[in-house]
């Protein structure tokens, strides 16, 4: 990016007017998010419809150890991801190189770790998850499935993070897609017509990652001269003081991205205590509340940005304005949603299955799924102060105290200590959703947002 371009980018961001400004930096990060998110749901809309419940269970179980064990991969690629950008800024190709060589080792080196340890462990965490019985067998062939691909998850987050770092993220968007494409014909083709079940639903989404990570990979070698990395073996040789770097950046974020998912697995195992109709509507629960957290993250990426500039500029009225924007259009978007599942609870529930006993049950999760749709849209508020204003150490607290303390507490008190059961666990889980807008709220009343960040 040009100097003059750099100026008037900015130029926009703290002078132009905040909405447009707003949707045009929010949309293409919503529709890269959605189709992301929408990759995570195609397992459970077609096992739901051509299995059942069992199916249902054995999906919402293996996605969410899966989606746990990817936090090292999200929080060392985003940290790779920053560090790469700030060399390309400081035209240090000799810090690119090294940095993707040690992120390509020492990642890879993980999910194979991490694949191996809960291929052993396979039988121990289905059985400390409460697995029913109905669903074990489904759940075991997701789990040892899904874990096996665990190393193209990990390479499609390694070569996107320097794909972004260097500026592009057009072909990250891209690769997903062919995968979302690919994992969607695949899944009805194994589960519908070859009768392969839930290993059919894994198999297809191992197919489409790695299909995603090959083509992102192929990408970056024949582009390798525009960064200096020429993917000899002694390039991926792990350099000391690159490692140093992506350990301390890394781990904050590792431990941010583990928090929620953390949290998931306690509240899934308690669920799955009572029957397989429950833990099937976890499934639902988590992935309606995945869809509506795509906008929350979009306007959260958009805001951090647009607040970071205007804080720079000490332009605080229109951090301000950054700010209410969110909180409005946020809020006008969860009133919609709200009206879709009080109007039309069943149509929603339907997408995920047609099996009497649960849409019966489905009741049950409205009002926490209403909650959750304002408890997403307030947190975008507060991370685009906290993140804008660079104040990493109080985003890892609220990550911890909202992802681990808050969810895991009142989702105890309220299902075991009030005797609500599962409608307890997921109140606590909603309630909990609101918990960053109380600490971001207090932080923004303080006016300590105004002042330079000394972390």
């Amino acid at each position: 990016m040009s100097s003059s371009s750099m100026e008037t980018m900015i130029r926009d961001m703290t002078e132009g007017p905040v909405v447009p400004q707003l949707l045009r930096f929010a949309f293409p990060l919503f529709v890269s998010n959605a189709l992301q998110a929408f990759y995570n749901l195609i397992d459970m809309v077609i096992v739901g419809n051509y299995i059942g419940k069992a199916g249902m269970s054995a999906v919402s179980i293996g996605g969410d150890i899966l989606h746990l064990l990817t936090f090292v991969a999200m929080g060392f690629s985003s940290a790779g991801q920053v560090i790469i950008a700030r060399a390309v800024g400081a035209g240090k190709r000799d810090e690119i190189r090294k940095t993707i060589g040690t992120m390509f080792t020492f990642l890879l080196g993980a999910s194979l770790l991490i694949s191996l340890i809960c291929y052993i462990l396979r039988f121990h965490i289905l059985a400390w998850l409460n697995t029913p019985a109905a669903a074990e067998k489904f759940a075991m062939d997701y789990l040892v499935t899904c874990t096996c691909g665990l190393v193209f998850i990990y390479g499609y987050n390694i070569v996107s993070a320097i794909l972004r770092g260097m500026g592009d993220s057009r072909r990250p968007f891209i690769f997903i897609a062919i995968a979302s494409v690919l994992n969607t014909v695949l899944d009805i083709l194994f589960v519908k017509y070859v009768g392969m079940k839930v290993f059919g639903a894994a198999l297809a989404t191992v197919i489409g990652q790695g299909t995603s990570f090959l083509f992102a990979l192929i990408y970056l070698y024949r582009r390798k001269d525009s960064f200096g990395f020429d993917f000899r073996l002694s390039s991926f040789k792990i350099d000391g003081k690159a490692f140093a770097r992506l350990l301390s950046l890394g781990i904050p974020m590792a431990i941010q991205s583990a928090a929620i998912s953390f949290s998931k697995i306690v509240l899934m195992s308690w669920i799955n205590i009572f029957d397989v109709t429950y833990s099937a509507l976890s499934g639902i629960f988590n992935k309606v509340n995945t869809m509506c957290g795509v906008i929350s993250q979009s306007f959260t990426a958009a805001g951090s940005t647009m607040a970071g500039q205007n804080l720079g500029g000490r332009k605080y009225d229109r951090v301000n304005r950054i700010l209410f924007t969110i909180f409005v259009i946020g809020t006008g978007i969860s009133v919609v949603f709200t009206m879709v599942m009080l109007l039309w609870p069943n149509a929603v529930y339907g997408i995920f299955t047609q099996e009497a006993d649960v849409l019966a049950l489905a009741g049950v999760l409205t009002l926490p799924i209403i909650l959750n749709f304002y408890g997403a849209s307030t947190r975008s508020v507060a991370f685009s102060l906290i993140n804008g204003s660079g104040r990493s150490k109080l985003n890892l607290a609220v990550a911890i105290i909202d992802g681990v303390i808050s969810r895991i507490g009142l989702a105890a008190l309220l299902g075991f200590a009030l005797k609500l059961d599962c409608f307890g666990f997921w109140m606590g889980d909603a309630l909990a959703g609101f918990m960053p807008f109380i600490i971001g709220g207090t932080f923004y009343l303080s006016g300590r947002w105004k002042q330079e960040d000394t972390e």
